[in-house]
């Protein structure tokens, strides 16, 4: 017997499979579901469902390698690797050689990208250097994830053997960190204008975030045409300033998970959600974020001996819900580097 569910809910439900766009009172009101209705397991669902329409059976792996711990003088609250946090006291880059291993290691293991990430002020000079090495050695696309950065830098990293850029604008934008929102979009532009691939999620959230605010970040990653969006919630290291508003959830994260797939419409090639979590895959997601290497989220220097899930760990979750990890990747297609070397 078909759940019978409130109007209105239903009519939005209905709109989405149509691929109809969400409107932000729209998505605030699914995000604001009791996560035990009916009403909250049929947004999951109709997110799967149009999910597995778009992506099919496909299990991404990206995976996160943090290339120095420092402490960063940006001082974003919600980040382990800042000044201000006091876990990490020296600047210390993992050595070349590690990296490397780690990039030849994931592309053995099947990963479908590698995100390179830095600290704000760690030499762009280097992650140059790194991508020319890294794209010399292997095949997996490379993706970088930076401080903001201008056209000319943008093109000097599609040289570089770059095909995509992470960049959020993130909550508490202004506020937990020392940027204006205007800065972030200004990147994303350049990172368009360039012809880098634009990832994104709506992070990190907090229980402090109104649903209106997480909101209007999805809305905007469909804005600014994101080949992937989603939702990564925040961890909060030993000391965190924000650790007095605790933390959502993975099933209040899988919500929104859902809601940010519905209103990213048939624009995305995949899905996120960080921390990897088997409900979110449920809820839409089907792209897991694999980590080596320096983490915000983490106080060990490598967080593969801390929080960081490896690629066979984050193989076997998707593969238990039923996505193949193997599958030819939809966010990078097996000839997207030579397109891009072509260019």
């Amino acid at each position: 017997m078909a759940w019978s569910l409130d109007p209105k809910t239903q009519d939005i439900l209905d709109k989405a499979a149509g691929r109809g766009e969400i409107t932000h009172p729209e998505a605030v009101h699914l995000l604001t579901l009791p996560l035990e209705s009916r009403e909250a397991a049929a947004l999951m669902r109709a997110a799967r469902d149009l999910s597995l329409a778009d992506f099919g059976k496909k299990g991404e792996r990206h995976l996160h390698i943090g290339l120095n711990t420092a402490p960063c003088p940006h001082n974003c609250k919600f980040c382990s690797l800042t000044r201000e946090a006091g876990i990490f006291k020296e600047n210390k880059e993992f050595p070349e050689e590690q990296v490397l291993a780690w990039a030849v290691a994931a592309e053995r293991e099947g990963a479908d990208a590698l995100n390179l990430m830095t600290t704000g002020d760690y030499p762009f000079s280097r992650l140059l250097a790194l991508g020319r090495l890294l794209s010399s050695r292997v095949e997996t696309p490379l993706v970088a994830n930076t401080r903001d950065i201008t056209h000319k830098e943008g093109e000097a990293l599609l040289a570089a053997g770059f095909s995509g850029f992470y960049h959020a604008v993130r909550l508490g934008e202004g506020r937990d960190t020392p940027f204006p929102e205007s800065r972030r979009l200004k990147t994303i532009q350049v990172i368009r204008d360039v012809g880098l691939l634009w990832m994104t999620c709506v992070e990190p959230v907090g229980p402090e975030h109104s649903s209106a605010e997480i909101a209007r970040l999805m809305l905007l990653s469909r804005k600014h045409g994101a080949v992937y969006s989603g939702v990564m919630r925040r961890i909060n290291f030993p000391g965190s300033p924000l650790a007095v508003h605790g933390m959502i959830s993975e099933l209040s994260m899988a919500r929104m998970v859902a809601v940010s797939r519905l209103v990213m419409g048939d624009t995305p090639r995949a899905h996120c959600t960080h921390e990897p979590n088997a409900v979110s895959l449920l809820a839409g997601a089907n792209l897991f974020f694999p980590e080596k290497g320096s983490s915000p989220r983490d106080r060990e220097a490598e967080t593969g001996r801390g929080r960081g899930r490896d690629l066979t760990a984050c193989g076997e979750i998707l593969r238990e819900m039923d996505l193949d990890p193997d599958l030819a990747s939809n966010v990078f297609p097996r000839n997207h580097r030579a397109r891009t070397r072509a260019v």
